[in-house]
């Protein structure tokens, strides 16, 4: 049965394998396009770039996701009474005092980022702040701070803008291709760019399957860890009725970065919410009250 102890080992050990097999999976995507539009240029561009980003996405990954959340800092004057309840939950979790963002968004939502305990973020909105509780705030914080705790923040930050550069360099081939097309024809290679045109287009499907990959129980493992800190259960249950209720979507929210969030931003069908990277709200609402603390 995992634990906080295992569960922080198990996500250090998939934060490499995930940057290893995007690295591997787009120097392959590199090397496919260099053969196809014979120029090696090509493959060692992108074997500069791909080793750029995951050097990127491992130092600065929060600075970019809170730049495209648009999180602005918020001091402890700002919000003494946050503060308190953020150090408190530090005390009892064992952990420093992260840094603290505030997102000018109606929806009550939260997210934890940062590559490790000593260098995390914890970006609340607004409406977070306006509607919950005193008891369903600790219980949202309390989650975001199992995330640190877990070790599970950054594995989640990095996926962000590996899938993003996958999805650029795959436009960027799709563009090539389409001045490339009648050049091909003459050399009588309509089979290998057919195929060509094919990966570029099931690249980012193959990068959005990885970004899926990332397990739903690191959720469900977080609801409970936050039970743990705040010995109230029915405080994140509450909060995530809350949150879960709130009938619209977050405007600065995106499909790379829904996944950081305690709840999933956008409002859609069921069908939608079968591929959400976030169990069904009813599971975690429901395993937190089956809980006995």
């Amino acid at each position: 049965m995992a634990t906080l102890y295992t569960q922080a080992e198990r996500n250090i050990r998939k934060t490499w394998i995930l940057m290893t097999s995007f690295l591997v999976f787009i120097i392959i995507l590199g090397w496919f396009f260099s053969r196809v539009f014979d120029s090696p240029l090509i493959l060692y561009i992108v074997v500069i770039l791909a080793f750029s980003q995951s050097f990127i996405s491992y130092w600065y990954s929060d600075k970019i996701v809170l730049a495209m959340t648009r999180a602005k800092p918020l001091d402890k004057k700002d919000n003494p009474e946050l503060y308190r309840i953020v150090e408190n939950l530090c005390i009892g979790a064992g952990l420093p005092l992260p840094k603290i963002y505030i997102i000018d968004e109606d929806q009550p939502n939260a997210f934890a980022t940062g590559r490790d305990k000593n260098h995390a973020v914890i970006a609340v909105t607004r409406g977070l702040l306006e509607r919950l509780e005193r008891a369903e705030l600790e219980g949202v914080i309390a989650h975001e701070l199992a995330h640190i705790g877990n070790k599970d923040m950054l594995l989640q930050t990095i996926t962000v803008t590996l899938v993003g550069f996958v999805l650029i360099l795959s436009d960027w081939f799709l563009r090539m291709s389409r001045f490339s097309f009648s050049s091909k024809r003459e050399r009588g290679s309509e089979i290998l760019f057919i195929f060509a045109i094919l990966a570029a287009i099931l690249a980012p499907i193959a990068a959005q399957l990885i970004h899926l990959a990332i397990s739903r129980k690191r959720e469900f493992l977080a609801d409970a860890t936050g039970a743990l800190i705040t010995r109230y259960p029915e405080g994140l249950a509450r909060a995530l009725e809350k949150i879960a209720s709130y009938p619209h979507s977050m405007r600065v929210a995106s499909n790379a970065t829904a996944h950081l969030f305690i709840v999933n931003p956008f409002r859609g069908s069921k069908i939608a919410n079968l591929f959400s990277t976030h169990p069904p709200i009813e599971e975690r609402i429901k395993a937190l009250r089956e809980i006995s603390i």
